[in-house]
């Protein structure tokens, strides 16, 4: 008998992408999908068509959410996927070898994630390579870190699989300014409530040395335009999430008084 794996997901309103996420874990033994209860109800039917169970819940953060998510698995072991995220049945295999042979004290697995933007795939930058710890024995683990981007702990070992998991992350540039507009408010709320505050500093010389890191220290050049437009915008994700911590703790949102 083989080790039963469930394969979790949280989703908002990704359509289509959702659909080509769950059909892809189709070998899975369980498929666990929490709704964010913003989400429309064509999200809602595709959720159900595939997956095992399926639960709507208020949004309170990414960290929040998947924690949730993984508490209603039904095994031990789950596979953490993203709806824009798609396993191959290369990568599937892997898990299930994975899974199957694991060492004594062995309680994750990371898999490398692939990312097609801007006409193609993403081989550099901070993009590339790009290991999560997706799959892991729930008894063991922890969600830390701060939202929008957490992470997964876990008691034990941690080793990685062969296949990548491919991620289609956005539908355009325009799509990916968008994202970062609210991602950078997250994480500077985040920041905020764990008593960060923004210096001059972080303002001015953290998003030049992400572009830096990005393009030149990790190689985002060699991804040709792209990879240039890739590390501009990390760049001014982490310029928003500053400005916007600044702008909280400094600017009134209250009319002022004539």
């Amino acid at each position: 008998m083989t080790t039963p794996i469930s394969a979790c997901l949280i989703a908002r309103d990704e359509g289509e992408l959702l659909g080509r996420c769950l059909e892809a874990l189709g070998d899975m033994d369980e498929i666990v999908v929490v709704l964010d209860d913003r989400g429309g109800a064509e999200t809602e039917a595709i959720a159900r068509r595939y997956a095992t169970r399926v639960e709507r819940r208020v949004y309170e953060g990414d960290i929040p959410q998947k924690n949730h998510c993984v508490q209603l698995a039904g095994n031990d072991w789950v596979f953490v996927v993203d709806p824009d995220e798609e396993v191959s049945s290369s990568l599937a295999r892997s898990v299930r070898r994975a899974v199957e042979h694991a060492r004594e004290r062995t309680d994750g697995f990371e898999v490398n994630r692939v990312t097609f933007h801007l006409g193609r795939w993403i081989r550099h930058g901070d993009f590339y390579p790009d290991w999560k710890l997706r799959i892991f024995r729930r008894s063991q683990s922890r969600w830390v870190g701060r939202n929008p981007h957490g992470r997964v702990e876990v008691d034990g070992r941690v080793e990685r699989i062969e296949g990548e998991l491919r991620h289609f992350s956005y539908r355009d540039f325009g799509d990916q300014v968008d994202r970062i507009q609210f991602y950078s408010a997250e994480a500077a709320t985040a920041l905020r409530a764990e008593g960060h505050s923004a210096r001059i500093r972080d303002v001015v010389l953290r998003p030049p040395a992400r572009f830096l890191r990005a393009y030149l220290l990790k190689q985002g050049f060699r991804d040709g335009l792209p990879g240039f437009l890739i590390a501009a915008a990390t760049a001014f994700h982490v310029l928003l999430k500053y400005a916007k911590l600044w702008e909280l703790d400094h600017v009134s949102t209250r009319e002022p008084e004539v």
